[in-house]
């Protein structure tokens, strides 16, 4: 250096995903340990769950059902799952709900609305779709059929490539819930 000048040049800022920029995540915090990876595919589920949540309820909407909620839309479709009444319980489970408060105040509002009905079965209570909770779920589905899945066709993901990620991310959801549940022992 002559006369206290730096004659190199910066480097030019490099495009996500190459070296000497780091992964994309929401918080540089945790992803400066042993797997930054982890910080990218946890960013990536909050983006996807947003989006996913985005889409659910726009679509509902536009099935002909507005006003209901991501987890109302859930239960709803986990309830026409293979048109057999569910407990309460299954339901729960299924869905990875704990608090059943939020699976009890979604079924009574998709029953205000005659999209599901409670049924007695001996002691049990079930809850079964309705033929408009029915209707809405076709609805829903030929819309998502139209909207959604054509255009992921259009990505050029091969179906196994899919079911690797959606694998991937039930392995994950285990290891989540463990880890949740040693952090609350804690």
């Amino acid at each position: 250096m002559a006369g206290g000048t730096d004659d190199t040049k910066p480097e030019a800022p490099s495009p996500a995903g190459q070296a000497g920029f780091g992964p994309i995540v929401s918080s540089a915090h945790l992803a400066d340990g042993a797997m930054p990876a982890l910080s990218e595919v946890e960013f990536g589920m909050i983006l996807a769950n947003h989006a996913f949540e985005r889409w659910m309820i726009r679509c509902m909407t536009a099935a002909g059902q507005p006003g209901l909620t991501a987890t109302e839309i859930l239960v709803l479709h986990t309830v026409t799952h293979r048109g057999k009444p569910k407990r309460l319980a299954d339901i729960c489970l299924v869905l990875g709900i704990e608090d059943t408060h939020l699976a009890t105040y979604a079924i009574r509002k998709l029953e205000a609305k005659g999209l599901v009905a409670r049924e007695k079965a001996g002691k049990e209570r079930l809850i079964a779709i309705t033929p408009d909770g029915e209707t809405a779920c076709r609805l829903y589905k030929d819309l998502r059929e139209r909207i959604l899945v054509s255009g992921a066709e259009e990505l050029g993901i091969s179906p196994e490539a899919m079911t690797n990620v959606a694998r991937l991310l039930r392995v994950l959801s285990g290891h989540y819930d463990q880890a949740a549940r040693t952090a609350a022992s804690l």
